[in-house]
């Protein structure tokens, strides 16, 4: 019976000991050391054992139970450790493992082999015979001498220590050699050994055909050379030498480019065309045009994509300010896409390649390969491509918002957090499909569309790509350019992208595309469709206050020269600028305004007067006296309660104001007026209705229906009977040289009416939005938030919206919605209790102005 034993542990990395066999063995590790020394002192035995995993600190959890007793022979101490040779003797399994000072030990029993039950058996001794043959033609394959095979081979003749000799010098990995050293019948183990020398055999070979292979095409291309050669010193004769050397320099660039088949064969007939041709020829010139045009574009080029959140976010809070729910929004985009680098990232360390239908991401560039296998069979070995690809999936963003507001800027923001080329194409005026597709190449003059000369401009197939004004493409006999964009932004078309010029496909699925647009109403619903739309709402004013503060004060300044001249805005300064000289949903106009301020100061100081700020602060009262009067005049809240106006909000891309509803009656006694083409016969023909300021059909109409359903409610609303009948209704919105047009006055209109016809004054703090319909619901209205942001700058206090509009509150900002109250409704009778002043408090307020007539 075997007996047990307790030896130090020396753990192998990357490698397995067989018994009889004698390996060198590099030791670094504090624990292995101190084991070797343990070892040292005592009978030099120790228990070699593989590790499972390639740890640098080894656990007995990760130690494999069986491995082979060892002797310590020689050993050399160095600076970084020890190099020994370690002599294998038996088999042994570990009982227990146990760390003892410093260093592993385990409590071990030798393990016997299974010899089989006939040492003479034909089966057994055919065995033998064959893999002592195999080894041998393995050994020769190798490049060993014969007679040294041949002498390594014979010294063993047991079939178990031969079985292991041969174990230990073919190429495996640890986890098959560990099950060889655990199989311990000896036929069994001769199987296995001579199945993986099979193996090794049938490698070699095929290395030796594609060897031969590469020797028969090297010497069909050093044949070539020679041809190409001769062809050269003939074309020199002629003088074709400069054409031939400008064609040669083409041909080795487009060589070195990884184009696609189609693209390829193009490539090949068009070199071909070209050499043939005359230098001088036309069609020299334009194939030798397409060619560089192919040669320059980034076909495999790609930045690397940097997907760190906190920069993310450092670098869009550094370049905007505000803009919160469309912040949130781009670090979704770029989290997801963390955690699909990540998720590709583990999948690949489990299996080591991956179907291309499953690429997320890929591994980051520490990672020096990435197996990945598409479906055609094909392997993409860059990392950096496969995270390319990942990358791109995703939503094509689209920007919407009233210019200034920061749409270009974050797109370019977003570029930097991502570490990607950033390429801007404006489209505003586009108008033929061209623009986008480009030229056929039969065209004189023929060149690219816009994508590809942006492709060729970032020079990375991966760049953030903005089309810039995507709602102001034009339509014309030519083509519409929208149709041509269908394409481009769509993720299952734009991976084979053909542009008219280059004639071959060219893969933009990789490409960030963000557009931006003013007017959503103005893209074509199948392009809209294929964008996710983010919304950018005007500034407040005490964001654009803040803006100017971190933003634009500082670069004005430094361009005015005054950075070192300890010039700056107070609060009330900045405040004035941003309430008196500009009126607009962005910064743009703020920005002049405040260039125009520096750039009267460092003419002052330039010219010695420094009298007007000698403590280099400019307050509101300076700004007044540089930009001179205001030249921005808003509507603000009225001033007191008054009968037959009403106060309305509307909105432009510009940004959100109120505006007021006029109403008047008048009473014909006699026979009806002479009527115009802007009035409205009603029965009997009277003049019934009057509308002004040029009002667009929808207003008109939202008009009509409100003065049906004041007269056809009459009684319900408190208008006398003398108010009916043969009448004259006027509504007049001022600011007649705008045109004004949509349903969202609605209600503002009714109360105006209902207010003059029952002669009810309107409260002056309230401002109302929403459609109204004859029989008197509210409908809901678009652009709450920029109207209510111009109701709260003009000091309104009471906000009256449509009860389907009451979720649009949220997107308003805290500091307008705690200084304003709201009061959703479904009826215009609701709007009227609100907005209209009770009755008791009129008839006091008459009262008092009575008295005081009288007085």
């Amino acid at each position: 019976m075997a007996q047990r034993q307790t030896l130090p542990v020396l753990p192998l990395r990357g490698t397995v000991i067989f018994p009889g066999l004698t390996a060198p063995i590099a030791a670094g590790r504090p624990g292995t050391l101190r084991a070797i020394e343990a070892a040292l002192k005592s009978d030099r035995l120790v228990f070699a054992v593989a590790q499972r995993d390639n740890t640098d600190e080894p656990t007995p959890d990760i130690l494999y139970s069986m491995g082979v007793i060892a002797r310590i022979g020689q050993i050399q101490r160095g600076l970084g450790g020890v190099q020994l040779l370690l002599q294998g003797e038996q088999r042994a399994t570990a009982l227990q493992y146990s760390t003892s000072e410093g260093y592993l030990t385990a409590v071990v029993m030798s393990t016997e082999e299974m010899t089989p039950l006939n040492d003479h058996d034909p089966a057994f001794e055919a065995l033998h015979k064959e893999i002592r043959e195999r080894a041998a033609e393995l050994g020769e394959r190798r490049g060993l001498p014969e007679e040294v095979v041949h002498q390594v081979l014979d010294s063993v003749t047991e079939p178990g220590r031969f079985a292991d000799l041969v174990a230990g010098y073919i190429e495996l990995p640890v986890a098959e050699k560990q099950g060889l050293l655990e199989t311990l019948s000896v036929e069994e183990r001769l199987r296995r050994v001579l199945v993986h020398v099979q193996r090794q055999i049938g490698l070699l070979e095929a290395q030796e055909e594609i060897k031969s292979q590469v020797q028969e095409e090297l010497g069909e291309r050093q044949r070539e050379m020679y041809l190409r050669e001769q062809l050269k010193a003939i074309q020199k004769e002629l003088g074709d030498d400069d054409q031939a050397k400008e064609v040669s320099e083409l041909r080795d660039k487009l060589t070195k480019l990884n184009l696609p088949k189609e693209a390829r064969a193009e490539v090949e007939r068009e070199l071909g065309r070209l050499e043939r041709s005359g230098r001088e020829s036309m069609e020299a010139q334009v194939i030798r045009t397409y060619l560089e045009w192919i040669a320059e574009l980034p076909w495999n080029t790609r930045s690397d994509d940097h997907l760190d959140l906190r920069r993310a976010t450092d670098v869009l809070d550094e370049d905007h300010y505000g803009l919160q729910d469309v912040k949130d929004r781009v670090l979704e985009f770029l989290a997801v896409r963390q955690l699909r680098a990540q998720q590709l990232a583990e999948e690949v360390e489990k299996t080591g390649e991956l179907p291309a239908s499953k690429i997320k991401a890929a591994k980051d560039d520490a990672t020096p390969s990435l197996n990945v296998v598409d479906d055609d069979d094909r392997t993409i070995t860059d990392a950096k491509e496969a995270k390319a690809r990942a990358m791109a999936k995703g939503p094509i963003l689209l920007f919407v918002g009233p210019p200034g507001v920061g749409k270009t800027s974050i797109a370019k923001s977003i570029a930097r957090a991502l570490g990607r080329e950033y390429v801007r194409v404006a489209l505003g005026g586009a108008r033929d499909e061209a623009d986008i597709r480009g030229h056929r190449r039969t065209y004189v003059g023929a060149m690219p569309g816009r994508i590809i000369q942006g492709m060729k401009q970032a020079g990375t197939k991966n760049p953030v790509f903005l089309l810039d004004e995507v709602d102001k493409l034009g339509v014309s006999f030519q083509g519409d350019p929208s149709s041509a964009l269908l394409e481009v932004l769509d993720p299952a078309q734009n991976d084979s992208f053909t542009d008219h010029y280059l004639g071959v496909p060219f893969d933009l699925s990789e490409v960030l595309f963000i557009a931006t647009a003013n007017f959503i109403q103005n893209i074509p619903g199948p392009l809209l469709d294929r964008m996710e739309t983010v919304d950018f709402a005007g500034y407040t004013e005490r964001e654009k206050a803040e803006i100017a503060k971190k933003y634009l004060i500082p670069r004005q300044l430094e361009e005015a020269g005054l950075a070192d001249k300890k010039v700056s805005f107070t609060d009330d300064a900045v405040m004035s600028v941003v309430s008196n000289y500009t009126r607009e949903s962005g910064v743009r106009q703020l920005e002049r305004q405040i260039g125009a301020v520096a750039r009267k100061v460092a003419r002052r100081i330039a010219a010695g007067d420094t009298g007007m700020i000698e403590d280099g602060k400019i307050d509101a009262n300076e700004v007044r006296e540089l930009l001179g009067r205001p030249k921005v005049h808003p509507e603000r809240a009225a001033e007191t309660n008054e009968v037959g106006i009403a106060t309305g909000m509307y909105y432009t891309p510009m940004g959100g104001d109120i505006m007021f509803v006029e109403a008047s009656i008048r009473r014909y006694y006699g026979g009806a007026p002479n009527v115009d083409q802007s009035m409205q016969v009603g029965p009997g023909g009277a003049v019934s209705l009057i509308l002004t300021g040029q009002l667009g059909d929808v207003m008109k109409e939202s008009a009509r229906a409100a003065f049906t359903y004041a007269t056809n409610n009459a009684a319900k609303l408190g208008i006398p009977k003398d108010r009916l009948g043969a009448i004259e209704a006027h509504i007049h919105v001022p600011a007649g040289a705008i045109p004004k047009d949509g349903p969202s006055a609605g209600i503002a209109i009714a109360t105006a009416l209902v207010s003059e016809m029952s002669d009810r004054p309107v409260r002056r703090d309230v401002a109302m939005t929403g459609e109204i319909t004859l029989r008197g619901r509210v409908l809901p209205i678009g652009g709450l938030k920029e109207k209510v942001l111009g109701a709260h700058r003009a000091g309104i206090k009471v906000v009256v919206l449509p009860k389907a509009n009451e979720a649009d509150i949220e997107d308003i900002p805290e500091e307008v919605r705690s200084q304003l109250s709201f009061h959703p409704v479904e009826t215009l009778e609701e709007v009227l209790k609100i907005a209209l002043v009770p009755e008791k408090d009129t008839e006091a307020s008459e009262e008092k102005k009575e008295a005081m007539a009288a007085a």
